[in-house]
C-alpha cells in the first residue's frame, strides 16, 4: 500500500538525520565540552542546552513517531507488513526512553549548573557513554529501516 511505503521512506529519512545529528554532537561538541573548564562549560550549556533543546526536540519527537506508525499503520489497514518494520519503532522507543531516564536530569543539571563544579568531568564522561548508547541503537533503527524499504512493507 503507498501509505505505507511513503511512511517508511520519510521514518528513514527522519532517522537518518536524527542519527546524523547525534554523530554530530558525539564527535563534535561532546569531545570539545570535555575539554573545557568547568565553569566555562557551565556558563555556555546555560545557554547552549535550550537551543539544543530547541533543535533536537521536534526530531527526536519525529523520528520516534513516525517508526513507530510506520509498523502500526498495515495493522491499522489490514495489510500485511514486514516483521523487520517493528525493529525500528522499538529501538526509537528505547531511545526515547533513554532520554527521559537519564538525559533529561542530567541536562538540566548541567543548564542550573546543580551538577557542580568538581562533579562535571564525571558527569561528562556519563553522559558521553549514555550518548554513545543512543548513537548505536540510532544507526541500528536507520539501516534496520533501510532493510524495510529494501524488503517492502
Amino acid at each position: 500500500m503507498m501509505i505505507i511505503e511513503i511512511l517508511q521512506l520519510i521514518s528513514c529519512f527522519a532517522l537518518g538525520l536524527l542519527v546524523g545529528s547525534l554523530l554530530t554532537e558525539a564527535m563534535i561538541l561532546v569531545p570539545y565540552w570535555r575539554t573545557m573548564k568547568p565553569k566555562e562549560f557551565l556558563s555556555l550549556h546555560s545557554t547552549l542546552g535550550p537551543r539544543l533543546f530547541i533543535y533536537f526536540a521536534p526530531l527526536t519527537i519525529l523520528a520516534t513517531m513516525l517508526p513507530v506508525v510506520a509498523a502500526v499503520m498495515p495493522f491499522v489497514l489490514g495489510t500485511t507488513s514486514h516483521w523487520l518494520s517493528i525493529v525500528p519503532a522499538i529501538i526509537t522507543l528505547i531511545m526515547l526512553a533513554i532520554y527521559f531516564g537519564y538525559f533529561k536530569g542530567a541536562n538540566d543539571s548541567f543548564k542550573s549548573g546543580s551538577v557542580g563544579v568538581d562533579g562535571l568531568a564525571e558527569e561528562l564522561t556519563k553522559w558521553a557513554r549514555w550518548h554513545w548508547t543512543r548513537v548505536v541503537l540510532g544507526i541500528a533503527a536507520f539501516f534496520t529501516s533501510l532493510l524495510v524499504i529494501l524488503y517492502g512493507a
